[in-house]
């Protein structure tokens, strides 16, 4: 996934802005960002707090590193199986 140019803090700030009040295409232009950029990242962020998106960030990590080790586990089976069917 492509890192973002905003970190968290930065994304739940804008997301108060607009919804302190301040309308959507000016918090865009103020950060310049696009609207539909805006409306996806509030669709993830929206209503968190800057200690639980970092909570989700390492989250995700995690899980990324988790599923590669799981692929690489697999990955080592079917070899160990394909050795063992040859002999």
């Amino acid at each position: 996934m492509r890192k973002s140019r905003f970190t968290e803090a930065q994304i739940i700030g804008m997301i108060k802005e607009q919804e302190a009040g301040m309308p959507t295409p000016e918090v865009c232009r103020r950060h310049g960002l696009s609207p539909a950029t805006f409306y996806k990242l509030k669709a993830r962020y929206g209503g968190m707090e800057v200690s639980e998106a970092a909570r989700l960030k390492a989250l995700e990590d995690e899980n990324a590193k988790l599923k590669r080790l799981l692929a690489d586990t697999m990955l080592d089976n079917v070899v160990l199986k394909d050795l063992l069917g040859k002999n």
